[in-house]
């Protein structure tokens, strides 16, 4: 969250707590920027790492050329009326894209739920929990609505939109080949 924009909210609840205490951070990846935000914000810190690589060897990574957004478009649609595409995970990079993206497929006949910054916790929670509870096979996200998620047995995940950078690229298929299962990101 530090990167993501909530940088001044984060300093202003740590300005605020007792300076005793004891602060946990969590992250996949942690950029040397963010490093030196933690500098600021911990005392004696120690980093646990339960990762040895970047990456997952449980993740088949491939891409799919295709020419335009409407190909690509189409191509997505064509792809998640295979039922090998059980749980799918849909990245996009706007919130007005990732709405429009979910309705676009629900009216293709895949029913999708959409999650973003726009949409209140509640009807984040909704549509996380439809997806969850496989009501809909297909949950289409921004990375900063995305963040955190653990949802099991997600079969694929899809970046509909290139990731801003590497960091985003490893959160977005780490949803997927969680626990030791495999997964695929395209």
């Amino acid at each position: 969250m530090l990167d993501m924009g909530f940088i001044r909210d984060i300093r202003y609840i740590v300005d605020r707590l007792s300076p005793k205490r004891q602060t946990l951070c969590f992250s996949a990846t942690i950029t040397s920027e963010i490093k030196t935000l933690l500098s600021q914000m911990l005392v004696n810190p120690v980093t646990v790492s339960v990762k040895t690589s970047e990456g997952s060897n449980h993740i088949e990574q491939d891409i799919i050329p295709v020419e335009g957004k409407i190909e690509k478009l189409e191509y997505l649609k064509k792809m998640l009326k295979d039922p090998e595409f059980a749980r799918v995970l849909v990245f996009g990079q706007t919130k007005f894209g990732v709405q429009h993206l979910a309705e676009d497929l629900t009216k293709a006949g895949i029913p999708s739920e959409a999650i973003h910054g726009n949409k209140s916790q509640s009807h984040r929670q909704r549509a996380l929990n439809s997806f969850k509870a496989g009501h809909v096979r297909v949950l289409v996200a921004t990375d900063v609505a995305a963040r955190g998620l653990d949802i099991p047995n997600v079969s694929h995940v899809i970046n509909f939109d290139q990731p801003n950078t590497y960091d985003d690229y490893i959160h977005r298929i780490g949803r997927t080949g969680r626990a030791g299962k495999r997964g695929k990101a395209l």
